[in-house]
C-alpha cells in the first residue's frame, strides 16, 4: 500500500501537466487576426515561398529560382532594420539601397529587385498581394531571375516584416 502512494502521487502530476493551456491571444487590440510564426514554421517559411514561387514561375514557363544563403541574409537584415524604423522602404538606417545590401552579404551577380511588406499575414498571402501588384509582380516573374532571398522578422506585437529579393 505504501508502494501505491508514490506511484498514484506521479500519475496525478502527469494527469495535471496534460491540463491544456490557454491559448495565446492571437490578436491585435485593433481586432487585427496576427500570424504567429512558430519554430516549427521558422524552419519551413523560405521553402513554402520558394515552392509558392516556383509554380507561379512555371504555370509561365519560366525558370525554376533556388535559394541564396546570400540574398537570405540581405533580407533578414533588411527586415529587422525595417523594423528598427517602424516603416516598409527600400532603404536602410543607415541610407544603404538594396544593391548595398545585397553586395554587402556577399551576393556579386545582378540584383534584379526587392519587394517588401509590413503585415500580420503569412507568407502565402503576402506573396499573393505581390502577385497582384505589376511592381512587384514583376521582381517574382522576371525571366532573368535565378536566385532567391526571402526572410523576415517579426515583432513582440505580432507585425511581420517581409523581404523576398531576386538576383541572376
Amino acid at each position: 500500500m505504501l508502494r501505491l502512494f508514490p506511484a498514484l502521487s506521479i500519475l496525478a502530476l502527469v494527469i495535471a501537466a496534460c491540463t491544456p493551456v490557454a491559448p495565446i491571444d492571437t490578436t491585435t487590440p485593433d481586432g487585427i487576426r496576427v500570424y504567429n510564426i512558430s519554430a516549427r514554421d521558422a524552419g519551413e517559411i523560405q521553402f513554402r515561398v520558394l515552392d509558392s514561387v516556383n509554380t507561379l514561375r512555371s504555370a509561365q514557363g519560366l525558370t525554376q529560382l533556388q535559394l541564396d544563403a546570400s540574398l537570405n541574409a540581405a533580407a533578414a537584415t533588411h527586415s529587422r532594420d525595417m523594423s528598427v524604423q517602424n516603416r516598409p522602404w527600400h532603404f536602410g538606417s543607415d541610407g544603404s539601397s538594396p544593391l548595398d545590401r545585397v553586395r554587402r552579404a556577399g551576393f556579386n551577380r545582378q540584383l534584379i529587385g526587392e519587394n517588401i511588406s509590413e503585415t500580420y499575414e503569412t507568407e502565402l498571402q503576402t506573396l499573393s498581394a505581390w502577385m497582384t501588384e505589376p511592381d512587384t509582380r514583376s521582381v517574382i516573374m522576371d525571366p532573368q531571375a535565378r536566385s532567391l532571398g526571402f526572410s523576415w522578422f517579426q515583432e513582440r506585437n505580432g507585425k511581420i516584416w517581409w523581404t523576398l529579393i531576386t538576383g541572376t
